[in-house]
């Protein structure tokens, strides 16, 4: 079996080093043409995963086409404001004997479609797609560094999820397989906007109540989005859901919440997003969460008030008094209804 990996930062890098340890021949794409060379003379990519050095069966390309040459199945790990532009220069150089695996975390500015969704409108007048998504707690670093961890993997194709299952797994890294594709896209995205507020308590000093309050109001908005989109609620209480929510909440070496740290401190956006090499996705998802709620009529507070302190300049202590502040109700009266709705 030979893999590509279409996207060469923390991500990308990281899931590629990963397969090579599997002894899995991959050839890892990247974009940015000082970063192949780099990476190519030090056998490291410095810029986006410093200190780990790649094994022999990882080769590195410049070239998408050589990239994906000869390869059976491709992993593509780029921002989700890449993805449509990198898909339409991949769909000449794949066909049906591709499987497809998306590792990004985000939904598409304008379209508000997942994307696995953008594929399928991509790939489809070239050939037939074989897609699946990866999702749950993984930092990077701590993937490389083999910390024990487990992922989602979900396709609507049976086949595909097994086998791609057991190509990726190893004795640190555990994938459990999903049919819920929607669901594991919807929740993998939507947990950054949650961060971003998780971010913002931890720079103003709350404590572990208020951090354990949006986490689990958190999971309520994203559930209560994802049952008007087509998704299952138990998607929401597993990897993809809870479990990536609490990691990027609460972890150091989460971006989004790092944004909200910085937000909470007194810091503009612009300055915030120049001062960081990798992309955010929370940031983005966050516009496109405001406007799929307003198009589902799906009431997401904490989601709302983000995308007010981002986009409107609103004061983000003014948002926290605004969330405490809202109409008294039962807990799971809101989520019943749409339960019932679906």
């Amino acid at each position: 079996m030979k893999a590509s990996v279409i996207g060469g930062g923390s991500w990308g890098s990281a899931f590629a080093l990963h397969l090579g340890k599997l002894d899995i021949k991959t050839r890892l794409w990247i974009r940015e043409k000082d970063v192949y060379e780099e990476t190519l003379q030090f056998k490291e990519n410095r810029a986006f995963l410093p200190g780990f050095v790649f094994p022999p069966t990882v080769t590195f390309f410049h070239n998408m086409e050589e990239a994906v040459a000869s390869s059976d199945v491709v992993f593509i790990a780029v921002p989700s404001k890449f993805c449509r532009q990198i898909y339409e220069k991949l769909a000449a150089h794949l066909s049906s004997n591709h499987k497809i695996v998306s590792l990004t975390k985000g939904i598409e500015e304008g379209s508000l479609k997942r994307m696995s969704e953008v594929m399928e409108e991509v790939f489809s007048p070239f050939f037939t797609p074989h897609i699946a998504v990866l999702s749950g707690p993984s930092f990077a670093k701590e993937v490389v560094e083999n910390h024990p961890t487990a992922v989602v993997l979900a396709s609507k194709e049976e086949d595909l999820a097994k086998k791609a299952q057991h190509l990726i797994s190893s004795p640190t890294f555990r994938t459990y397989t999903s049919d819920d594709i929607a669901g594991v896209e919807l929740a993998g995205s939507i947990k950054n906007v949650i961060a971003i507020a998780a971010g913002i308590s931890d720079a103003f000093l709350f404590g572990s109540n208020s951090v354990a309050a949006l986490v689990t109001r958190g999971i309520a908005e994203m559930t209560r989005l994802g049952l008007k989109l087509g998704a299952k609620m138990e998607t929401f209480a597993g990897l993809a859901g809870i479990g990536d929510l609490v990691l990027t909440c609460t972890g150091k070496l989460s971006r989004n919440r790092y944004i909200g740290l910085e937000m909470g401190r007194g810091k503009n956006l612009p300055e915030i997003v120049s001062a960081i090499k990798m992309v955010a996705e929370g940031v983005t998802t966050t516009l496109s969460v405001h406007q799929l709620a307003e198009r589902e009529k799906v009431e997401m507070p904490i989601c709302e008030q983000i995308y007010q302190v981002l986009y409107k300049n609103k004061d983000p202590r003014t948002a926290l008094q605004n969330l405490m502040a809202r109409k008294l109700k039962s807990e799971y009266t809101a989520q019943q209804e749409e339960i019932n709705e679906t």
